[in-house]
């Protein structure tokens, strides 16, 4: 963990924890800065599952098109949109698009705090 006392700090992309699509920056890690984001690089068809948190989620969609489920709305979002889901309402995403969905999740705590909701089909 860096300290305080070490910032500013670089820190390298490759350098955060990696997930199937995503990678994770925890700010309680980084000098305990009170903000945490995922670098989302996802294909066409994969995203996240139903979920909340008990904060605002923002979604900064870079490239490509995401589908977006907050609470009973469905959104489409695009390259140089934005989507803020409520603090404790279930939302999820896919990639709908053909290509690369690239997008950068923010959360506003140091720490990611997040409640998986199964789906039943």
């Amino acid at each position: 963990m860096i300290g305080k006392e070490d910032l500013p700090h670089m820190i390298a992309r490759g350098e955060l924890p990696h997930g199937k699509i995503s990678q994770r920056f925890e700010g309680y890690r980084y000098g305990d800065v009170n903000v945490s984001f995922f670098l989302v690089d996802s294909p066409p068809g994969k995203g996240a599952l139903l979920h909340f948190h008990p904060y605002e989620e923002i979604f900064i969609t870079l490239e490509g098109e995401a589908t977006f489920t907050v609470g009973d709305d469905t959104i489409v979002a695009s390259a140089g949109q934005i989507v803020v889901a409520p603090a404790g309402v279930p939302h999820k995403f896919v990639n709908s698009g053909t290509g690369m969905l690239r997008q950068v999740d923010i959360h506003p705590s140091g720490r990611i705090q997040q409640t998986d909701i199964p789906e039943h089909e």
